[in-house]
């Protein structure tokens, strides 16, 4: 609704639509009176031109000839809409659709074809009959004498003209009569008699009707929509500040050299006092964190692919896994008591094998490595993964091979035994994570996670990333959360407590994730990649189960000339370190 009304001198217009006020201009002023006044809206229009005055003369000569109405009409119309001028200038750039035509516009239809074929069939087999046709009129000239005078002729009769006979007329009495005949019986035209063919009326409406459709046309691209006024900063997420969520690892503080080859993997002794790293040179070594000194070395003569500290504080063993064999090793720290113990641990008294019904060749052997102090685990398979349990006792190996059923095998260090995991594995295994306080463990597939139950030995739950091929997996310490690296770059977060689906997707990296990683004591986590970088977040995990968690990128740790290989958090300080393919180990520090 518009309302219009003066303001100290001003012609001000009311939209009540939008909401808004509109002055009007001394040229709107203007526009608006020529309306009132019935003119054309612009003044310097000529709503007459030359051409179609010429057109009414030669229409009013040749209307004094009753025989060439046709042709002056035919004429006329077409000549007049050659001439025909828009008063209403428009500036539509678009048409009402400015689609492209679709494809099945322009090729047969297949179900088309198929109804027409089924027709065909039924009218062939006499299904379908049709009616026999009637017999055509015959159809006769108009100038004809002898033409029948009960045949329809062709062409216009006397009393159709605009300028008939007397005869032709009805009186005013006949046209009396004619309205109380029933309409059916009422003739359907009433000749009259006009002067000339330019006094013939047209149509009432038609001058109405042609206005409204060009109005339609004219408005309908010039639709105007209501905006919705949003500030696209208040459509980012509310997120802290990196200040607050201090400390966190930033800078690079110390280098480990030593290693001729790139450093596949390292672990951190859990007082955080030693750093373990293996190399594909062959070798494993034992760094001091503070100093960076290397205490021992070791040889292994394979490529070590995973390295892990035994979590128990008191028994310093390393776990080592290159090729087919996993060693378990003495590192000789810690005090007499603890060595005693620890040399008891890392005995065999006799070789111990698992058969393997298939073949004749155990699945697994126990033995006493001859050229270091510790225990030789040799396998049918190559070893990708090992992970210690919580209380030191027991560890789970991943062998991706296709014999699924002993693809992870999970040993007893006191009683030098292994078993089983009692489920069926679906895909190629990735690695083998325990729970930090229960008694389950997660599988990782190239596909999915899956989460068992060891005391019950019943699937729990089966998370789907979503993603190409899962690369790791790490266990938020309260043991809820569960974040998946992908080769993709992609890194997941699941909340176990809400749904299989990830809560967080991350596409960080624009290379694979080599690793990901949880902090024991501080809400951090971080992944590795093989583009040369290593990504921190602030993950914050609240004991309310109504609220989220908190995911905040913090920093992009850069300084290896190639890619990442693995990381890991420093026990208790918010430390990271990273092997590189450089064959370097750094450390950040806050």
């Amino acid at each position: 609704m518009l309302c219009i009304y003066y303001i100290i001198g001003r012609l001000i217009l009311h939209d009540e639509y939008n909401g808004e006020d509109v002055e009007i201009t001394e040229n709107g002023r203007k526009l608006i009176q020529r309306f009132l006044k019935g003119k054309t809206p612009h003044a310097e229009v000529n709503p007459y031109p030359v051409s179609v005055n010429i057109f009414r003369y030669v229409v009013c000569l040749c209307s004094l000839i009753p025989q060439f109405y046709n042709l002056c009409y035919y004429l006329f119309s077409s000549l007049f809409m050659q001439d025909y001028v828009d008063y209403i200038e428009h500036h539509a750039k678009h048409p009402l659709s400015n689609a492209p035509e679709p494809k099945r516009r322009f090729i047969q239809s297949k179900w088309e074809n198929k109804e027409v074929l089924r027709l065909v069939r039924a009218i062939r087999n006499g299904h379908i009959t049709f009616e026999k046709p009637n017999e055509e009129k015959r159809v006769y000239s108009l100038w004809e004498p002898d033409s029948g005078p009960t045949e329809k002729r062709l062409g216009l009769s006397h009393e159709e003209s605009y300028n008939p006979s007397l005869e032709y007329i009805p009186t005013q009495e006949e046209i009396s009569g004619y309205e109380l005949m029933y309409e059916e019986d009422r003739p359907k035209y009433i000749p009259r008699r006009y002067e000339s063919l330019r006094k013939v009326p047209a149509y009432e409406n038609a001058v109405k009707d042609t206005f409204d459709r060009c109005l339609d046309l004219y408005l309908c691209p010039r639709t105007r929509k209501k905006r919705i006024n949003i500030d696209p900063e208040s459509l980012k997420p509310k997120l802290p500040s990196r200040k607050d969520l201090k400390p966190y690892p930033t800078t690079c503080f110390l280098e480990y050299k030593g290693h001729s080859d790139a450093v596949t993997s390292i672990a951190v002794q859990v007082s955080g006092q030693w750093l373990a790293s293996g190399s594909r040179d062959g070798t494993v070594r034992i760094w001091e964190v503070e100093t960076g000194r290397c205490l021992k070395m070791w040889d292994v003569g394979e490529a070590v692919h995973c390295v892990a500290w035994n979590p128990n504080p008191q028994l310093h063993i390393l776990a080592i896994s290159a090729g087919q064999d996993v060693l378990v090793l003495n590192t000789g720290l810690g005090n007499a008591e603890e060595q005693q113990r620890i040399k008891e641990l890392v005995h065999v008294d006799a070789p111990s094998a698992i058969d393997n019904s298939d073949k004749s060749t155990p699945i697994v052997s126990w033995l006493q490595h001859d050229k270091h102090e510790g225990i030789r685990l040799k396998h049918i398979k190559m070893v990708t993964s090992v992970e210690w349990h919580r209380k030191g006792d027991y560890f789970s190996i991943v062998m991706p091979a296709d014999i699924l059923l002993v693809a992870i095998l999970i040993h007893q260090l006191s009683k030098k035994v292994t078993q089983r995991i009692p489920f069926k594995l679906h895909g190629l295994p990735v690695s083998s994570v325990f729970h930090p306080s229960r008694s389950i463990l997660f599988v990782s597939t190239k596909k999915s996670v899956r989460v068992y139950d060891l005391l019950k030995e019943k699937l729990v739950r089966k998370l789907e990333p979503g993603v190409r091929e899962v690369s790791s997996i790490a266990i938020h310490p309260a043991g809820d959360n569960v974040i998946v690296g992908s080769r993709e770059g992609k890194l997941c977060w699941f909340d176990m407590d809400l749904s299989s689906k990830p809560f967080k997707i991350l596409k960080c990296h624009p290379k694979d994730i080599t690793n990901v990683a949880f902090h024991r004591s501080y809400p951090l986590f971080a992944s590795s990649s093989e583009d040369g970088t290593a990504y921190v977040f602030h993950g914050m995990v609240y004991s309310d189960l109504n609220q989220n968690p908190l995911i905040v990128p913090l920093e992009i740790l850069r300084g290896h000339s190639r890619g990442v290989m693995d990381c890991t958090f420093h026990p208790k300080q918010p430390w990271l370190f990273t092997a590189g393919s450089d064959s370097v180990i750094k450390l950040y520090c806050h």
